[in-house]
């Protein structure tokens, strides 16, 4: 593998993230597509935030091999952030939809 599928996967785990959660708890639901979205842009966020700790892409890849303890942490990473970043986006939404 190389650290752009590494990416790409991450990416796609942070997606099944969010989607679960809106399956899980209905009222964080914004749609399939905004769900989708979401997962994208948490896994993203939670991916070079905290990978700087040593699970990115790159880390994962640097031997050449896969390093199958990092790509783990980085799946679980990705799955949180898609599920963080729909819970906070629908807070955001409520609290701006708040009729005053």
């Amino acid at each position: 593998m190389t650290d752009t599928l590494i990416s790409l996967i991450s990416i796609f785990i942070g997606i099944i993230g969010a989607n679960s959660t809106s399956l899980l708890f209905k009222r964080y639901s914004f749609g399939l597509i905004g769900n989708t979205i979401a997962g994208v842009f948490g896994s993203v966020f939670f991916i070079k935030s905290i990978g700087r700790l040593g699970f990115s892409p790159q880390a994962i890849m640097q031997t050449g091999r896969v390093n199958v303890n990092l790509f783990v942490i980085n799946a679980l990473v990705s799955f949180c952030g898609g599920l963080v970043a729909v819970i906070l986006l629908s807070k955001l939404a409520t609290k701006f939809n708040k009729v005053q």
